[in-house]
């Protein structure tokens, strides 16, 4: 029987919009407009005031998580660009039909989410924040992570992959050594143990260290030349 892994500042509010805040998050029916959450938000961040100016030099969704680079200009202060975040949430089923709120924050809080492209974290100016320090340094590790990731070679059918460490399975065991087994139901490769010949899924396999030590032998016909 097989043996499965266990998961090893914005405008003022508009009067004429519905809106409501809950815990820091604001809440709207609609996005003035806006076809995503992305342009809304650069909508947001970018106004001019009496005093000072703001724009939206660049920015990106990760998922559900909105970064930019904002560019403030002042009367009386040198220019600085800043990473803003902001996580957004997304509801149809909303009771007062409040369909999209987020909660934004700047880089000198330490947001916990750092997965900010490279593109905006070249925009932004130099800090003496500790926090907004942190923060960057966090979004440029998890960049150099993935990075790394997508540099480990791809396990293919019938090599054998050995993780650094070992992993916990269902059935009590612990494993590091597997053959890498094709996968009918997906492209993602399943591991078979060589002993118990069970097979093993272990989700973001990449995330983890390993190395292959077996390449795949493949077979050709060479009697007709």
């Amino acid at each position: 029987m097989a043996t499965w892994a266990l998961r090893a500042s914005p405008l003022p509010p508009d009067p004429s919009r519905h809106r409501r805040l809950i815990m820091g998050w604001l809440f709207m029916r609609e996005m003035g407009g806006h076809a995503s959450a992305r342009s809304y938000l650069d909508n947001q961040f970018t106004y001019q005031r009496d005093t000072h100016r703001l724009t939206v030099l660049a920015s990106a969704m990760v998922g559900s998580t909105y970064y930019a680079a904002c560019e403030r200009l002042a009367d009386d202060a040198e220019r600085i660009v800043f990473g803003i975040v902001c996580l957004t949430k997304t509801s149809t089923g909303a009771r007062d039909g409040c369909t999209f709120g987020y909660k934004d924050m700047d880089e000198t809080v330490g947001p916990n989410e750092s997965e900010c492209p490279a593109a905006i974290l070249d925009e932004l100016t130099a800090t003496d924040s500790a926090y907004a320090l942190a923060w960057r340094a966090r979004c440029r590790a998890n960049l150099l992570a993935k990075k790394l990731d997508r540099a480990k070679p791809t396990p293919k059918p019938g090599q054998i992959i050995i993780f650094d460490e070992s992993m916990r399975f269902s059935d009590g065991s612990d494993r590091t050594r597997f053959e890498v087994v094709a996968n009918p139901k997906g492209k993602t490769p399943l591991f078979r143990d060589p002993e118990s010949r069970a097979i093993c899924r272990i989700p973001a396999f990449r995330k983890r260290a390993y190395r292959i030590v077996h390449a795949a032998i493949i077979v050709r016909d060479t009697t007709n030349g």
